[in-house]
């Protein structure tokens, strides 16, 4: 029997009481056999669409509690917040039809209704949290509460030689580190949180050699194949941190510290043209940096990691 540690902010003195296996998925992820698979609590509330969208970027799902292990794992989650969390049911696509993540209707989960639960009250309640004795109760999908990303065993899965199961990761060996290029447009904060969540960062470039790297990861994706209205940047780790042309990098270096800061003609600019507010980083096709804006313009963007990042052993 082990005792498996869950980081709760700074106490790291909770444990779960379930056997080990010698499954591995990510390092911020631990394996519950009893539940059969890996599992991973949120601290940070989220409103349900963004605990949704950072689990399946994480390659699993908001938790609910399918089944008896399932919910004795949240619930012990709940008792170390004081407050309820997120489930993953949910009523968004079809009013009052609940059904997990996964498609499983309410009929089929066995939990515990709060007493006067569910009440619908204003009838703006369309989620489900899981209240500290575990118990459920219905709640707005705005409102915000922590949440446990699950990820189910059916498998081993392959790691990859960049240290994630995420196959859309590639090694280069010039630089030691791992790419991922999307080329469907986001806006570059959104960019940054998918790259977090992946186990990664905006791609930062640290020398001509990388520079180069990326210019010929970004060539191959031709204008056509980039779901974007301006396909010919992509966004980077780097921004203007006081909007007043400080730019620095996501680690905290400004250009020259980390090894590039070869701006194209005339940038940056704050595109005057378009308004103004352009405090974050990108690149043009040319290998050479342009400002873009941070919210408002989706573009396609590079992530990097390095291979170690997601692969952790069992805890002991």
């Amino acid at each position: 029997m082990y005792f498996f540690k869950v980081a709760i902010g700074n106490d790291l003195s909770s444990s779960f009481c379930f056997k080990e296996t010698d499954g591995k998925y990510r390092y911020d992820y631990t394996y519950i056999r009893e539940a059969g698979g890996w599992m991973k609590f949120h601290l940070v509330p989220a409103t349900f669409q963004e605990a949704f969208l950072r689990c399946n970027l994480e390659g699993a799902v908001l938790a609910s509690p399918l089944d008896k292990s399932l919910q004795e794992a949240m619930e012990h989650a709940t008792s170390k917040v004081n407050c309820a969390i997120f489930t993953g049911i949910h009523a968004t696509i079809s009013k009052g039809d609940f059904t997990s993540i996964e498609g499983v209707p309410l009929q089929r989960i066995p939990l515990t209704w709060a007493l006067d639960e569910p009440d619908n009250f204003e009838n703006q309640e369309d989620c489900v949290i899981m209240l500290q004795n575990g118990t459920v109760a219905d709640a707005r999908c705005n409102d915000t509460y922590p949440y446990v990303c699950y990820r189910k065993k059916t498998s081993s899965p392959v790691i990859t030689a960049c240290g994630t199961t995420d196959s859309g990761y590639s090694l280069d060996q010039r630089t030691g580190s791992c790419y991922k290029f999307h080329h469907i447009g986001k806006s570059w904060r959104r960019a940054q949180m998918t790259c977090l969540a992946e186990g990664g960062h905006l791609a930062i470039i640290n020398s001509p050699t990388e520079a180069t790297v990326l210019k010929e990861l970004f060539a191959k994706f031709p204008p056509s194949n980039i779901l974007s209205v301006f396909r010919d940047n992509v966004c980077l780790g780097f921004l203007d941190w006081d909007k007043k042309g400080s730019w620095f990098t996501v680690q905290g270096q400004s250009l020259v510290e980390a090894g590039y800061a070869s701006w194209s003609g005339g940038q940056p600019d704050n595109s005057k043209a378009y308004d103004g507010g352009q405090y974050c980083g990108s690149m043009f096709r040319t290998g050479l940096l342009d400002d873009v804006w941070c919210d408002s313009v989706p573009l396609a963007f590079v992530c990097e990691k390095k291979p170690d990042s997601l692969v952790g052993d069992e805890e002991e």
